[in-house]
C-alpha cells in the first residue's frame, strides 16, 4: 500500500481529535447528571433549580480550565427530537417595510401593488417581494415612477429624489429589506439568551428572508412566541453617574453581608438589619465598594488593582471585579441577575435606576466582562426618546481614519435630542434596545440638527452592528412564524430509547452477519464499522452539530453501506484467491481492483448527501450531514484501515489463516450463469404495472397523502391514558375545525394519536395558531375523562410548504443530472448515463407508488421531507449497485476488446451477484430493523427505505444494464457485423468470463 505511513499518521491524528471531541462530551454529561442529582427532591427532578446548578457552573471552570460553556460548545449535543424543546422558523415581512419607506403613503396605486405583490409571491415564492412590488406597482399606475413615492424625508440619506430612477429606488428598497433580516438577526441572537437554555442556535436561511432558531429544552413556547415576534424596543435614557449610585451599592452590598451572617448565625442575629442599612444609607459610607467605584469612574485602574480593592468588601464588590468599570466577569452574571431581583435590591435601590447590562462582552486579560449600566429611568417608564426618531445610521471613517457612526434624527426627534444632550454635556446617553444597553457615549457637546457622530474604540464590525441597533427601531421590520415545532421532553425521552436500540440492533446484525458470512475478514470488517462509528460521532463533535433523530437513521444507513466497501473488497480477493494467487498478492490486487467501484459509488453517495444539506432544511440537512460524513469517513476506515489490520495480521506469513469465506458461505452465488437480461422485458412489463398501478390508486385516494411539511398546516401529538380508534376521534374533532381537512392516526401506541388539520393553514399568524389550538382543546374536553394531553405541536406555513415542494423536486432533478453528468465523465457513454438516470427515476417512481398501494392494505404512511430525503438515498444506494456493475463491464471490455457489450453484460451481472446480494441483505436488515425499532417518527422513512433496497437492487440487475443493451449493445453488434466482425454469442449464451481467462 501507497503512502502507509501518512494514511497511519492522518488516521492517529483523525482518532485523537475525535477522542478529544468525545472526551468533553462525557464530562458534560457528568455535570448534567450532577445537576439532576442536585435538583431532585423525593425522586422527582425540580427543572428550576437543574437549571439554576447549570448556570452557576456555566462560566465556572468544570474540567482543568475549561468551562461547561465551552465544554456544551465542544460536545456532541442532542436534537430537540432527542431533547425536547423548540424549533422556529420567522420570516421578516418586507411588505412592512416598503410601507415605512414610502412614509405610510396612502396613495390608491401604491397600496394596491402592495396588495397584488403578495398575492403574486403566493405564486412565485423565489422571486424577491420587491421585484413583485415594481412590477406590480407599473401596472397599477400606469407605469409612473417609484421616485413618486419614495422622494421624501424617510428617504434623504439615501440620495433618493424625484428624478431617481426605478433602478436606484428599487436598489435602495432591497438595501433595506436585506439590513432588516441583519437586524433582525442580530435582535433575535440577543433575545434567545434570555431563554436560559443551552446551546440555542440561530442562522440565517441562504437565499431567503428567514431565519431559523432551535431553543433545546424550553418549556414555555408561549413566551417564545411573543418574544420572537415582538417589535425591537430603541429607547434613549440619561445615565446616573457612578459616584451619585455609589452609597445605594454600598447600603446593598452591607444589606447582604448582614443577611449572609444572619442565615450563618441564626435567628438571634437578624434583629439591626435595619438599622444598618439605615446608617449606611444616611452616611453615604464608601469605604471598599465606593470607593472602587470612584477609582473606576476616574482612573480605570488595572485588573490587579481593582480585584484586590474588591476582595475587601462583600458581595457586590466580589462581583464587581472589571478593570476601570462597572461590571462582572461573565461566569458572575447570574449571581448578579439574583441579586438585582432580590427583594432587598428592590427596597434600597431607587426606582429610578435600572442597572442594565451592555449587549456585548468586553475582554481585559483574556477574561470576558459584560458592564452594568446605571440608567435613569422616569417614574412613569417612557424614555426621553425613542427609535423612531432615528431616520437612518450607517457605519463610516472618520477624517482621523477610525470607524465611526453616523446617526440622523427626524425633524421633531433633532429637537427632542438637542435638548437631551445639552443637559448632559460630560455625561453618557445610554442607547438600550431590548433592555440591553448597545452603546453609552459621553456627550461633548449640544447637537442640534440631529446629525450625531459616534465614536470610540470600533472596529469596523462594531460599528456596522451597532448603526443595524439603532436603525431597528427606526422602520417596522415584523417577523412571522411560518414554521414551528414543539417537542416535549417526554417524546425526546422515547425518541432516544428508540434510537438507541435501533441503532445497538443494526450493529449486532451487520457484526454478526459479516463475521458469519466471511470469517476473520468479517470481523476485521467489524473492527473497521466500530472504528467508524466512532469517527463519525466524534466529528460530529467537532462541528458542534446535533444528533437528531433522522441523524441516528442516516448513521444506521451508513452502517449498512459502509461494509459495502468491504465487501467489494472481501469478494475481490476471494476471486483472486480461487485464480490460484498466494494470499498477500490476493489481498494487494483485491483491494486494487475493487477501488475503482468503491471509489465511484462513495462520489455518487457523497453528491446526494451535499445536494441534500444544501437544500434540505432541519431533519433532512441533520440526515445530510450524518450521511455526508459517512461517505468519508467509511472510505478511511473500509478501505485504508481494514487494510492497514489484515496487512499487520499476514505479515510475512503466506499460510496466516486468515479467511475471507465460511464452509457456509465458500460456495454460495459460485458459478452462476443466470440469464439476467433475457428477462428484461417481463421486468419491464412488471415496473410499468406496479407504478400505474400505484399512480391510479393515488388518483383514487385523492391524491399522495403528503404530510405537513409539503401541504402546511398544523400537526399536534395527543396522549391519552387508554387507547383510542382514530376514525372515532377524527368524527368527534371534525366538526370543531369547521370541515377542514383533518386526519387522525395511530403516532406508535394505541393511546397515542397524531391529529393533522388544514384549519386556517393558509393564516401563519399567531391569532391562527391559537384558534387552531383552541379548537382542538374544545374538541378535546370531550375526552377529558381519558386525560388528553398535547405532547408536541408542528406548523408549517403554507408558503415555506410550497418552497419545501419546490427544493425537493429541485433536489431530486438535481441529483439525477450530477449523477449523469459523472457517469458520462467515468464511463464516455452516453448511452451508460442515460440508463443509470432512467433506472434511478424509475426507482424514485415504484417508491412513491407503494405508498398508495400499501394504504390499499392499511399502512397510511405520509410522504415529507423525510421521505424526500429516504428516496434520494434509495436514489444512492441503487447508484452503487448500478456504478459496480458498469465498472466490472468497463473491466471486461477493456482486458477483451474483441467481446462485445452483449458479449460481457450476463458475466458481469453473475460475477458481481454476490456483491450485490450481500449489500442488499446487510442494508434490508438494517432498514427492517429500522422500521420495527425506529418509532413512529422514522416509520415512513424505513418503509420507503425497504421497498427502495428491493427495488434499487432489482433495477441495478434488470433495468440499468439491459437499458444499455438495448441502446448502445445491439448497435454496436450490427455496426461489427457490418464490417464483416465475426460477432458470437448472444445474451443468453455469452462466454462465461473470469479474472483467469480475460
Amino acid at each position: 500500500m501507497r503512502n502507509k505511513g501518512l494514511i497511519i499518521a492522518l488516521t492517529l491524528v483523525v482518532t485523537a481529535l475525535c477522542a478529544y471531541f468525545l472526551f468533553f462530551t462525557y464530562v458534560s454529561r457528568g455535570v448534567q447528571s450532577k445537576a439532576v442529582a442536585y435538583a431532585t427532591r423525593n425522586g422527582k427532578v425540580d427543572e428550576t433549580a437543574r437549571q439554576h446548578y447549570l448556570d452557576s457552573v456555566w462560566r465556572a471552570p468544570v474540567y482543568g480550565p475549561f468551562t461547561y460553556r465551552e465544554v456544551r460548545q465542544s460536545e456532541l449535543g442532542l436534537g430537540l427530537d432527542l431533547k425536547g424543546g423548540m424549533h422556529v422558523t420567522l420570516e421578516v415581512s418586507p411588505v412592512e417595510i416598503v410601507r415605512a419607506m414610502s412614509g405610510n403613503s396612502k396613495d390608491a396605486a401604491f397600496n394596491k401593488a402592495l396588495e397584488q405583490a403578495q398575492e403574486a409571491q403566493k405564486a412565485s415564492p423565489t422571486t424577491p417581494y420587491t421585484t413583485l412590488f415594481a412590477q406590480a406597482y407599473q401596472q397599477t399606475s400606469n407605469g409612473q415612477p417609484l421616485a413618486r413615492i419614495f422622494a421624501n424625508n424617510t428617504n434623504k440619506s439615501r440620495n433618493l429624489t424625484i428624478n431617481s430612477s426605478n433602478e436606484k429606488v428599487l436598489a435602495a428598497i432591497d438595501k433595506e429589506v436585506e439590513d432588516a433580516i441583519d437586524r433582525s438577526f442580530n435582535i433575535l441572537r440577543t433575545r434567545v439568551d434570555k431563554f436560559g437554555v443551552n446551546q440555542p442556535t440561530i442562522q440565517r436561511v441562504k437565499g431567503t428572508g428567514r431565519l431559523q432558531i432551535e431553543l433545546p429544552g424550553v418549556d414555555n413556547p408561549d413566551r417564545v412566541r411573543k418574544l420572537l415576534q415582538g417589535q425591537a424596543k430603541l429607547e434613549f435614557w440619561e445615565v446616573w453617574n457612578q459616584n451619585e449610585i455609589g452609597p445605594y451599592l454600598v447600603a446593598l452590598d452591607k444589606q447582604l453581608q448582614a443577611k449572609d451572617a444572619a442565615a450563618k448565625a441564626g435567628p438571634a442575629a437578624t434583629l439591626n438589619m435595619a438599622d444598618t442599612t439605615a446608617t449606611a444609607t444616611a452616611k453615604g459610607d464608601t469605604t471598599s465598594l465606593a470607593a472602587q467605584l470612584a477609582k473606576k469612574a476616574k482612573l480605570g485602574k488595572g485588573a490587579a488593582d481593582s480585584t484586590t480593592t474588591a476582595n475587601q468588601g462583600g458581595v457586590l464588590s466580589k462581583l464587581f471585579t472589571m478593570p476601570g468599570r462597572l461590571g462582572v466577569n461573565l461566569r458572575d452574571t447570574a449571581r448578579m441577575n439574583t441579586i438585582l431581583r432580590s427583594p432587598e435590591a428592590k427596597a434600597i435601590l431607587p426606582p429610578t435606576l435600572a442597572l442594565l447590562w451592555s449587549l456585548k462582552p468586553t475582554t481585559v486579560d483574556k477574561q470576558e466582562y459584560l458592564e452594568l449600566i446605571p440608567v435613569r429611568k422616569t417614574r412613569d417608564g417612557v424614555p426621553p426618546m425613542s427609535g423612531e426618531v432615528v431616520s437612518d445610521a450607517r457605519a463610516d471613517i472618520g477624517q482621523t481614519g477610525q470607524p465611526e457612526v453616523l446617526m440622523n434624527m427626524t425633524p421633531a426627534g433633532s429637537r427632542k435630542w438637542a435638548k437631551m444632550t445639552a443637559a448632559n454635556i460630560g455625561k453618557q446617553v445610554a442607547m438600550v434596545l431590548d433592555d440591553y444597553v448597545c452603546s453609552a457615549p459621553v456627550v461633548q457637546s449640544e447637537i442640534t440638527g440631529g446629525g450625531t457622530s459616534i465614536t470610540g474604540s470600533f472596529q469596523i464590525e462594531d460599528t456596522q452592528d451597532l448603526a443595524n441597533q439603532l436603525k431597528a427601531g427606526k422602520l417596522p421590520a415584523p417577523t412571522r412564524i411560518v414554521e414551528e415545532a414543539v417537542v416535549g421532553p417526554s417524546l425526546g425521552r422515547e425518541a432516544i430509547n428508540q434510537g438507541l436500540y435501533s441503532s445497538l440492533a443494526g450493529v449486532v446484525i451487520i457484526m454478526l452477519f459479516m463475521a458469519f458470512y466471511y470469517g476473520r475478514a468479517g470481523v476485521v470488517a467489524d473492527i473497521a464499522l466500530l472504528f467508524n462509528i466512532f469517527l463519525i460521532l466524534g466529528v460530529l463533535a467537532q462541528f458542534g452539530t446535533a444528533l437528531t433523530l433522522p441523524g441516528i437513521a442516516g448513521l444506521i444507513l451508513v452502517m449498512g453501506t459502509s461494509v459495502d466497501a468491504n465487501v467489494l473488497i472481501f469478494e475481490r480477493v476471494r476471486e483472486e484467491l480461487d485464480h490460484g494467487l498466494g494470499l498477500n498478492d490476493a489481498i494487494n490486487k483485491g483491494y486494487a481492483r475493487a477501488f475503482s467501484a468503491i471509489f465511484d459509488s462513495n462520489v455518487t453517495t457523497m453528491l446526494i448527501a451535499v445536494i441534500l444539506g444544501f437544500f434540505g432544511t432541519g431533519p433532512v440537512q441533520s440526515f445530510a450531514i450524518t450521511l455526508g460524513i459517512g461517505v468519508l469517513t467509511s472510505f478511511l476506515s473500509a478501505v485504508y484501515v481494514s487494510r492497514l489490520i489484515i496487512e499487520w495480521m499476514v505479515k510475512g506469513n503466506e499460510n496466516h489463516p486468515m479467511t475471507f469465506s465460511t464452509s457456509i458461505s465458500r460456495n454460495l452465488f459460485k458459478n452462476l450463469n443466470f440469464d439476467i437480461v433475457g428477462k428484461r422485458k417481463i421486468a419491464y412489463a412488471f415496473s410499468t404495472f406496479f407504478i400505474v398501478l400505484g399512480f391510479v390508486l393515488m388518483y383514487v385516494q385523492g391524491g399522495p397523502n403528503l404530510g405537513v411539511d409539503f401541504k402546511g398546516g398544523r400537526a399536534y401529538v395527543v396522549d391519552f391514558n387508554k387507547g383510542m380508534e382514530a376514525s372515532a376521534v377524527a368524527d368527534k374533532l371534525r366538526p370543531v375545525f369547521g370541515g377542514s381537512g383533518l386526519e387522525v392516526k395511530q403516532f406508535g401506541s394505541a393511546n397515542r394519536l397524531r391529529i393533522t388539520t388544514g384549519y386556517l393553514a393558509e393564516d401563519e399568524s399567531s391569532v391562527a395558531d391559537a384558534k387552531v389550538a383552541a379548537a382542538l382543546n374544545q374538541g378535546l374536553q370531550q375526552y377529558s375523562a381519558d386525560a388528553p394531553a398535547i405532547k408536541s405541536t408542528s406548523k408549517v406555513g403554507a408558503t415555506i410548504a410550497d418552497d419545501i415542494k419546490r427544493t425537493s423536486v429541485l433536489s431530486l432533478g438535481l441529483t439525477l443530472l450530477g449523477i449523469f453528468i459523472y457517469v458520462l465523465f467515468r464511463f464516455e457513454k452516453w448511452q451508460y448515463s442515460m440508463a443509470a438516470v432512467v433506472a434511478l427515476f424509475h426507482d424514485a417512481l415504484l417508491v412513491i407508488a407503494a405508498f398508495p398501494i400499501a394504504r390499499l392494505f392499511g399502512l397510511n404512511y405520509e410522504m415529507d421531507q423525510i421521505f424526500v430525503a429516504a428516496v434520494l438515498t434509495v436514489i444512492g444506494f441503487s447508484m452503487n449497485d448500478t456504478v459496480v456493475i458498469y465498472d466490472r463491464i468497463r473491466e471486461y471490455l477493456r482486458e477483451n476488446p474483441k467481446l462485445t457489450f452483449a458479449q460481457v453484460v450476463n458475466p458481469a451481472l453473475n460475477s458481481t451477484f454476490s456483491r450485490t446480494m450481500i449489500t442488499f441483505t446487510t442494508v434490508f436488515l438494517v432498514v427492517l430493523v429500522m422500521y420495527i425499532f425506529g418509532g413512529e417518527t422514522l416509520r415512513s422513512f424505513s418503509f420507503a427505505m425497504i421497498i427502495g433496497v428491493i427495488f434499487g437492487t432489482y433495477s441495478s440487475l434488470f433495468i440499468a444494464t439491459p437499458i444499455i443493451l438495448d441502446t448502445y449493445g445491439k448497435k454496436e453488434e450490427r455496426e461489427r457485423l457490418a464490417a464483416g466482425e465475426d460477432v458470437t454469442g448472444l445474451p443468453g449464451d455469452a462466454p462465461k468470463l473470469s479474472t483467469s481467462n480475460v
